[in-house]
């Protein structure tokens, strides 16, 4: 029988080269889990694991399992924990090296992903594709069929930007380079199911995101210019469950710096 989306503990193949293992670590912001990516040319043992996950010694176990320890390189697609916990515990059962973008997270490397770079390893060839917002060090990783885009664009529902150090301005950019990067390929993200289809998934967050900023520019306008980020999404967010009102303060905060630079 072949596995659907959510498949937990159970490696599921999603494109030729790609396969998916499910975290055990459904909630608000994670929706049922991290999805870890491990890529393999059909026919080689070795492979490359995208995002190991949260900590968890379960998961990290499961990784090392279904690649028989063979992992050429570990990609961080973001600094978030659900992502990157896993690390130090797929390294210690391994030794795979690892790259990302945060310089905090390299082992076994001096290098941290740089936008436009290509990596040949294990017979694959991944294009790095900078796409901050949802945080400053998001990146992408371009296939010839497939994009992994990490939180930058979701399987399902939308992404939150995260106000510490993630944008409005740096996302819809991003967005727009992932519409150029996807037109007939996959979208395999870090949460929620694969799409066959990335480009109209992303067209969907453009305008999704268009229509929010709407919406808080005429809260602003209602509210005064110095409503705080709360206020509006009591005023905006009234369609979206109340206990994701403290992520989507987050999201609203991005958006409010935003008007506050381009009006």
């Amino acid at each position: 029988m072949t596995l659907t989306h959510p498949a937990y503990g159970q490696l599921r193949q999603v494109t030729e080269t790609a396969a998916v293992l499910l975290a055990d670590n459904p909630g608000q912001m994670t929706l049922e889990g991290t999805n870890t990516w491990i890529l393999r040319v059909p026919g080689r043992s070795d492979c490359v694991v995208v995002d190991p996950g949260p900590e968890d010694e379960t998961h990290s176990a499961a990784i090392a399992e279904a690649t028989g320890g063979e992992i050429a390189l570990t990609l961080i697609t973001h600094r978030h924990r659900d992502h990157t916990g896993g690390i130090d515990r797929l390294t210690e059962l391994t030794g795979t090296p690892v790259r990302a973008k945060d310089s905090s997270f390299l082992r076994g490397s001096a290098a941290p992903l740089a936008d436009g770079e290509v990596i040949e390893v294990a017979g694959l060839r991944l294009t790095v594709l900078d796409t901050p917002g949802h945080t400053a060090d998001s990146v992408s990783f371009v296939l010839d069929d497939a994009v992994l885009t990490g939180d930058t664009i979701l399987g399902a529902g939308t992404t939150v930007l995260d106000s510490s150090d993630g944008t409005l301005a740096d996302y819809l950019s991003s967005l727009d380079r992932l519409v150029e990067a996807g037109r007939g390929k996959a979208l395999l993200p870090a949460h929620g199911p694969d799409h066959r289809d990335l480009e109209p998934v992303a067209r969907y967050y453009i305008a999704h995101r268009h229509e929010r900023l709407e919406q808080v520019r005429e809260a602003v306008r209602e509210l005064g210019q110095d409503a705080d980020a709360m206020a509006v999404v009591r005023r905006v967010y009234t369609d979206v469950d109340e206990r994701l009102w403290l992520a989507a303060r987050s999201s609203v905060q991005a958006q409010l710096d935003y008007l506050r630079v381009q009006g």
